[in-house]
């Protein structure tokens, strides 16, 4: 058995299955000349195939180098395979098709995922915004909560714990600077 496993390259000699595993750390790879030639003979016609089908020309080399390898792997039976070389072009196809269909995949978790886009903020939202920053803190609460969160003097005063003359005091005192704000924002920029 063991002198059988040694034999040349051309017997093809499954040593996994003898229990025997040859030490490839120190012997090289030794490929049947047949397998050699059907490689070169047929790799740069699947090459140019799957190069069309996929567009990518690296991605195609992928693909058929992983066809290869699985002939390679099985070359004992496929070598008697009327057609290996359709063998190869299958499972070269096949691994195209799995890979497009996993990055059709991808790309429907990833749009499930992802957040809708949001449009950018207008000139008028950033002029208010940065008015509103230049505010002081009560005042711009008072505005924030009367004006954007829609709630009433009452509620807002009980929210923050000032009086209701205090919160309406603050909305007075506030929508006059932004007014002065927004006017000075608007005499800039027909200026510039």
């Amino acid at each position: 058995m063991v002198a059988a496993a040694r034999g040349s390259a051309a017997n093809e000699v499954d040593l996994g299955c003898m229990g025997l595993v040859p030490d490839r750390s120190t012997a090289p790879l030794v490929v049947a000349p047949e397998f050699a030639d059907f490689y070169a003979a047929t790799f740069p016609q699947l090459l140019t195939q799957l190069h069309a089908f996929v567009g990518d020309r690296a991605e195609a080399q992928d693909l058929v180098q992983e066809a290869y390898t699985r002939a390679f792997a099985r070359w004992s039976a496929i070598s008697r395979f009327e057609d290996p070389v359709g063998w190869v072009r299958r499972v070269a196809w096949n691994l195209a098709i799995s890979r497009w269909r996993r990055a059709r995949r991808l790309l429907h978790w990833r749009r499930d995922l992802a957040p809708p886009d949001v449009e950018g903020p207008d000139g008028l939202s950033l002029d208010l915004t940065r008015a509103l920053s230049k505010l002081p803190p009560i005042y711009r609460q008072a505005v924030i909560l009367h004006y954007v969160a829609d709630l009433p003097v009452r509620d807002i005063a009980t929210f923050t714990g000032a009086a209701e003359g205090t919160v309406k005091a603050r909305l007075h005192r506030a929508r006059t600077m932004l007014n002065e704000l927004l006017s000075l924002d608007d005499g800039r920029s027909g200026n510039g």
